[in-house]
């Protein structure tokens, strides 16, 4: 009997997600991947001065690195050309988090999850990322399309906090939404033109749970995930400049969050 076209995707699919490997580069991404004991480490090339500022790490790695001239490092590693590397890159297989609920129902840190709505910036994510761990979220969560993946540019912005802020990508980010919710949480959808403030969502919210969801720079929220939302607020500004980068967005909303 021939199997139907959705599972023959789905295998495939699954069989390419097996094989996906990432690219790290960059002395404190590649030195945070080696002491994280979840990440599983294919491959790492140094050069001897990297090698040399690592080797504080590389005395607990389970991994010998192949130490390279600076000169040919490039044809080592499949890098973009404008990769800031120093010397360092780490091949591993991306990060599983786990089950959703598991995560953001039980996991460590505050009742606080962000959410991003088709934000494809690495350097966006890993900043937000960044903040994410700093205060205490659960979570990252996007869709698994349309959304930034755990790359080597990510790590390097994120800083260290990749290997340690679950970054959570789903298949469908108003499901995902609607999971939340039956768990509890408080979704406050920012939007510039909404009439609520941050603080006056966030005092609704009470003690509950809170995700805060954020969209891409220009289109904003899509209308599904919009309706999808419990309330939408704003960051209040002064002047005429009213926009902010998504990352400083977040980090603004977390920070409110975190001392309501």
């Amino acid at each position: 009997m021939k199997k139907p076209a959705w599972v023959i995707d789905k295998e495939r699919a699954r069989r390419a997600a097996a094989s996906e490997t990432v690219w790290l580069f960059g002395l404190h991404a590649v030195r945070d991947a080696l002491a994280n004991p979840a990440r599983q480490k294919l491959r790492l090339v140094l050069t001897k001065n990297a090698a040399d500022r690592l080797a504080d790490t590389l005395g607990g790695s389970e991994i010998p690195p192949e130490i390279v001239d600076p000169r040919k490092f490039d044809s080592h590693v499949p890098l973009a050309p404008d990769s800031v590397h120093q010397g360092a890159a780490l091949e591993v297989k991306p990060l599983h988090w786990g089950r959703l609920e598991e995560v953001c129902l039980t996991g460590a840190g505050a009742p606080l999850v962000v959410l991003l709505d088709r934000v494809t910036d690495p350097h966006n994510v890993g900043a937000i990322l960044r903040s994410a761990e700093v205060f205490g979220a659960r979570a990252v969560i996007a869709p698994a399309r349309h959304s930034a993946p755990e790359t080597g540019a990510l790590a390097k912005t994120a800083s260290g906090a990749l290997e340690r802020q679950p970054y959570l990508r789903v298949g469908n980010l108003a499901e995902a939404m609607q999971s939340l919710q039956a768990m509890g949480f408080v979704l406050l959808g920012l939007d510039g033109a909404a009439v609520a403030s941050l603080s006056e969502g966030l005092a609704a919210a009470g003690t509950r749970p809170v995700g805060l969801v954020l969209g891409a720079e220009g289109p904003g929220l899509r209308e599904k995930t919009r309706e999808t939302c419990d309330q939408l607020v704003r960051i209040p500004f002064a002047g005429g400049f009213g926009s902010l980068n998504v990352s400083n967005a977040a980090a603004v909303a977390l920070y409110a969050a975190v001392t309501r």
